[in-house]
């Protein structure tokens, strides 16, 4: 599996090159989300905001009404708890081309309670007008502007930084409202999203050679949530369906695909994985992927749990796990 630094920091530069309409703020913590490259590149389409993340909702939603396309970055939770009045007023009820990238969701950040996104995607899933996207690997970040940019209103976008994987060819583009089919299987249907799918990738490589049959479909669309890909994969799942995030159950992509199986008459036993109604230290994402359950062990029990019996999987069995053998059906046509 190949690893790749500072994703965003470099491809911003390069993509922002010929889109003069793309302004960037931060809320004083430029080089913390990979924007200072872009800061050194375009300084009179940068701004620093400062500990001011209202007023920099405010005033994203100024420089949309202008013609110009503010891309905020900041921490996901200073988003959505410190801000939230002034997304609902200034960009989301007006419909503006804002877009809001949300680093350290979840437990990737070592902060603790007061840094940690856990229920963002609760929050900012019912507000009318936004678009909510997800990354989980370098592919993902690559592809997310462009995702973000066809847009015609304000988008969240969940970003991961720093050192992070390669799971998708790099052809195999990140899509609005399309799922990737990583796995195909009738046993059960797993959606996973974010960076619980490279836990996902790992257990089901061990499943799969005991033997269980999954659909693994790794979600970055989780508002609109429509895509028939995902309803089909719940349909012809014969054992039930699992997901698996770095959010709160409640409110995330469990919820959403909880009311899906509702609306489409799906009856199907849903099993979440996930944090559950808790808040969570601060710790390594590693220790805390492991003592909250999110991690590959917590899939494989999970699994268990769900047919009935137990499959022998070690933790030896997870880490033996190759990462090139998966590929979704567009990196097959790619390659």
């Amino acid at each position: 599996m190949e690893i790749h630094t500072r994703v965003h920091a470099r491809h911003l530069v390069e993509w922002a090159k010929d889109r003069p309409e793309v302004v960037v703020l931060s809320g004083d913590l430029t080089s913390s989300c990979e924007v200072d490259s872009f800061r050194d590149a375009y300084p009179d389409r940068f701004f620093s905001m400062g500990l001011a993340e209202q007023n920099m909702m405010s005033f994203a939603g100024g420089l949309a009404r202008e013609g110009l396309t503010p891309f905020v970055h900041t921490f996901a939770v200073f988003i959505y708890r410190r801000a939230l009045d002034q997304i609902e007023m200034s960009i989301a009820y007006p419909n503006l081309r804002v877009r809001l990238f949300g680093f350290l969701p979840g437990v990737t950040t070592p902060g603790g309670a007061t840094h940690q996104a856990i229920d963002d995607l609760g929050v900012l899933r019912a507000l009318p007008n936004m678009t909510i996207l997800e990354t989980g690997d370098a592919t993902d970040v690559e592809s997310v502007l462009d995702v973000a940019q066809s847009v015609d209103g304000p988008v969240y976008i969940r970003m991961v930084r720093g050192e992070i994987p390669r799971l998708f060819h790099p052809a195999d583009h990140m899509a609005l409202g399309r799922a990737r089919v990583i796995s195909t299987g009738s046993d059960l249907a797993l959606l996973s999203t974010g960076i619980c799918t490279e836990e996902a990738m790992r257990a089901t490589g061990a499943l799969r050679a005991r033997g269980v049959s999954v659909q693994h479909l790794h979600i970055t669309t989780l508002k609109p949530f429509n895509d028939p890909a995902v309803i089909e994969a719940i349909a012809g799942a014969r054992a039930g369906v699992i997901t698996m995030e770095n959010h709160s159950i409640m409110g995330g992509l469990g919820t959403a695909v909880a009311e899906v199986m509702a609306e489409h008459g799906l009856g199907k036993k849903l099993t979440r994985i996930g944090l559950r109604d808790t808040y969570i230290h601060g710790a390594s994402r590693h220790y805390l992927m492991r003592e909250y359950g999110l991690d590959a062990a917590a899939l494989v029990r999970t699994v268990e749990q769900v047919l009935g019996e137990p499959l022998h999987i070690s933790e030896a069995d997870l880490s033996a796990v190759r990462f090139s053998d998966f590929f979704s059906e567009t990196q097959q046509e790619a390659l």
